[in-house]
């Protein structure tokens, strides 16, 4: 390992860098084609990426097929006609929220992986936390509300 690679296994980074062509060079852009120059990082880094992305995912198709589960399957709440609504349809916007932005932060943890810069602070955390604690609190009403009718 050298002091420049921080990486376990001291193999010297691949770059990645544009091809300069002549006009690049004179005008002045020859700086900022080094500035955006991306190294290929430790194929583990990559696929714990790739395997962070998927579990998201796995959690994002949870999430969908629970909220249907709820909406179809479930009996409905006895003088709560929308009770199944109120708490399936958010669980699956949540999945879909989820997918999507499990995409997006691969892609960037991808980028800041190839340029050495530090890792983004994932948001998904608080979201799912939170609307799922919203939606218990939810179910949580809607059945004290049917019990009592």
């Amino acid at each position: 390992m050298t002091a420049d690679d921080p990486r376990p296994g001291g193999d010297a980074p691949r770059r990645h860098e544009p091809a300069e062509t002549g006009d690049a060079a004179e005008t002045g852009d020859a700086a900022e084609t080094a500035e955006t120059a991306e190294t290929e990082p430790d194929a583990r880094f990559t696929l714990a990426n790739q395997r962070t992305f998927l579990a998201w995912s796995r959690t994002a198709l949870a999430l969908v097929a629970a909220g249907l589960g709820i909406v179809q399957l479930l009996p409905p709440f006895p003088g709560v006609r929308w009770g199944r609504h109120v708490i399936g349809v958010p669980l699956i916007v949540l999945g879909a929220v989820t997918a999507a932005e499990a995409y997006r932060e691969w892609t960037s943890t991808q980028r800041a992986l190839r340029r050495r810069e530090p890792l983004p602070r994932s948001a998904l955390p608080l979201v799912l936390a939170a609307t799922i604690a919203v939606v218990a609190a939810i179910a949580a009403a809607v059945a004290l509300l049917s019990a009592t009718r």
